[in-house]
């Protein structure tokens, strides 16, 4: 059957074939008949083009639809994903400098870190997907990143003084900075490390903390959060398990980014999880181990959807959230042809993709 850009497709053409995520999961189902809802969803995810079944349709226009999509792809990008991969460029090249003994460009990155939060409208942590890249993106330099947005998020959110919101999106995107000091096999063993190899692991805090110690113009908080951003407030974490108060606030904001990305995004050792069941695990973690009003601002915040958003379920299902209870804001009620799932109340359902259509 013939493929045909996104543009092209028109109310009515039936799916001749499964339409897939980029994270590989079915979005629309072979047979389906297409409505404007169905473009808005196809438009939201990025997709090029379909396999469609409509009466006049030419085999012979295959090939020169394809090249048409191809070009679409290339274009498709946001202005805020632009400003994503303008970033990773800079903190790689910072990273370099740091390993090779160089200082940090400070300015630059406070300069690349303000073009990046003007876009900051357009940046939502559930559905904002990261921007094509050649090649495999670095994990630590791509999670990075995304913290410092949604550290400077979670700072408004937690109505953190003005001033504190761009040094808390710098202390979000230099918590791993240590990770120049740490061996390469070890950053990228894909397989469980052993005792001696998770010790020099958690060593990145140290590390961190003593490249960033000192650096002109550069905020407290930033240093202290390279360290402690694994703290927790019982003691638990590492590398000087400290509690409670003695975490700066930096830290515990950039905790939760930190946990919160690195859950939803693939790894050598493990697949990403569900963004809700992040969410989730995150507020049952907040008891003893994060700062409980943070993580409560943070799920209640990120949840805050209006009735009619798409959501993906494990079981295959795409559907639309019709109701939120605020007392279990991982739970709504979605509308699946025309049938309400409580997923407060079927707890073998969950959430694992969330997109809006605008």
């Amino acid at each position: 059957m013939p493929m045909i850009p996104v543009a092209q497709v028109q109310v009515g053409d039936r799916l001749a074939s499964d339409v897939q995520t980029a994270l590989g999961s079915v979005l629309l189902q072979q047979g389906r008949t297409l409505s404007e809802r169905d473009k808005d969803i196809l438009y939201s995810f990025l997709i090029a083009a379909v396999d469609v079944l409509r009466s006049g349709l030419e085999e012979t226009s295959a090939d020169s639809a394809s090249d048409e999509a191809a070009a679409t792809t290339e274009v498709k990008i946001t202005p805020l994903q632009q400003q994503f991969l303008e970033m990773e460029k800079l903190l790689q090249r910072m990273m370099s400098m740091v390993a090779s003994g160089q200082k940090l460009p400070v300015l630059d990155m406070r300069n690349g870190l303000n073009a990046l939060i003007e876009h900051i409208d357009e940046y939502n942590v559930l559905t904002f997907h990261s921007p094509p890249f050649a090649g495999k993106p670095d994990v630590t330099v791509r999670n990075s990143v995304l913290c410092a947005l949604t550290a400077y998020q979670l700072a408004k959110w937690n109505k953190f003084p003005e001033k504190d919101w761009l040094p808390i999106a710098m202390a979000g995107l230099l918590h791993d900075i240590g990770n120049v000091k740490v061996d390469g096999t070890i950053l990228n063993k894909p397989s469980r490390l052993s005792a001696e190899e998770i010790q020099e692991m958690r060593q990145h805090t140290v590390y961190g903390f003593r490249i960033l110690e000192g650096v002109a113009s550069m905020n407290q908080g930033v240093w202290l959060s390279a360290l402690q951003h694994h703290e927790r407030i019982d003691g638990s974490g590492y590398p000087m398990k400290v509690k409670g108060e003695k975490i700066h606030p930096y830290a515990k904001i950039v905790a939760i980014a930190d946990m919160y990305h690195a859950m939803t995004s693939n790894r050598l050792y493990r697949k990403a999880e569900s963004p809700y069941l992040v969410l989730e695990e995150l507020h049952s973690g907040s008891f003893g181990k994060l700062d409980p009003l943070y993580v409560q601002t943070f799920i209640e915040r990120t949840t805050q959807f209006h009735n009619g958003v798409f959501v993906k379920l494990n079981n295959g299902s795409v559907g639309e959230i019709v109701f939120t209870d605020r007392n279990q804001p991982t739970r709504p009620m979605v509308s699946v042809n025309g049938q309400i799932a409580n997923l407060a109340q079927n707890r073998q359902l969950f959430i694992c993709e969330v997109f809006t259509t605008k």
